[in-house]
This record gives structure tokens, sequence and C-alpha cells, in this order.
């Protein structure tokens, strides 16, 4: 079956950018310390429903899920923190949605935060190395660059940022 996707299609990055009402503090705090009051409760990789999603603010630091059952399921690690400025997280999430524990089959998630007139912050963000997911990058690059992907997700957050 033709997809349309080449190799060089999935590997391409897939880039967003968002300009929210806060100031890049506010806007660096959002998205990360207050990662779970933006994030869909539809958007997980756990066997039970979705509680609680975490971003631990350190290099190093988990990205994960409470499932209501008591469980936590992890899908990244913070590869640079730089607040207010920055972050990279490894995405270690599997073309076939299961938790993918070996970084270098993990894609990497860049977020830069500019600040802008008016108080404002320009939201950089980059999905890159996509090709890491092996047979299921083309899928995974489809998902996250869909409109239930990064656009509707960055928009949940800027919507979460001006509040």
């Amino acid at each position: 079956m033709d997809t349309g996707m080449t190799e060089s299609t999935t590997a391409a990055p897939v880039r967003k950018t968002i300009t929210v009402k806060a100031d890049a503090e506010r806007a660096f705090r959002v998205f990360t310390q207050e990662f779970d009051t933006w994030w869909p409760r539809t958007h997980h990789i756990g066997k039970a429903p979705m509680k609680r999603a975490i971003v631990e603010g350190r290099a190093g630091g988990r990205c994960y899920t409470e499932q209501t059952d008591g469980t936590e399921c992890e899908w990244g690690t913070i590869l640079a923190w730089d607040p207010p400025h920055r972050l990279v997280i490894a995405w270690q999430i599997h073309g076939d949605w299961t938790y993918q524990p070996d970084l270098a089959q993990a894609s990497e998630v860049e977020v830069r935060f500019t600040p802008v007139p008016g108080g404002m912050t320009r939201v950089d963000l980059e999905h890159r190395h996509l090709e890491r997911h092996g047979a299921g990058a083309g899928a995974m690059r489809t998902a996250v660059d869909s409109p239930n992907g990064w656009s509707g997700l960055l928009q949940s957050y800027a919507d979460r940022a001006a509040s």
C-alpha cells in the first residue's frame, strides 16, 4: 500500500509555532510544571485511563502519566532543561504506541520560548528524528502532524497559558 510517504518525508521534522499570551516564564511553566492542566486525557499510552500527566523539571527527568489503576506509564525523558528558554524531550513512544526505553530509538521534541513584544511568547516546537521509529516512522509523523497532534495540543496549551 502506497501511503505517499517517502523516506525523506518520514525523516522530515514536524514544526509548529504558536504565540501565547504569557511572558516566557509563565509560558515555560505552563508547558512543563502545569503540563497536566492542558494535556488531553485521551492522549496517553497507558493500559488504564489517564489520571495525571507529569513532566519532571530537570535534565534526566521523566515524562509519564499516572493511570487510574495506580500504574505509571513513562513516555519520555528530559534531554535538555533551560528554563525559560527551551527544553528537549526524548519521545519514547514506539510506532505501535507503546513505551520505547531505548533512547537511540526515540525521536526528540524541542520546544523554544522566545519573548515577543506585548508580554507574549512565541513557542516553536520541532519534533525531529522520527526516522528512529523504524517501520512506524511514517505513521508516527502523520499522527503528530495531524490536527489532533501538535497543532491541537499547542492550541490547548496556548489557551491554558493565556488564562
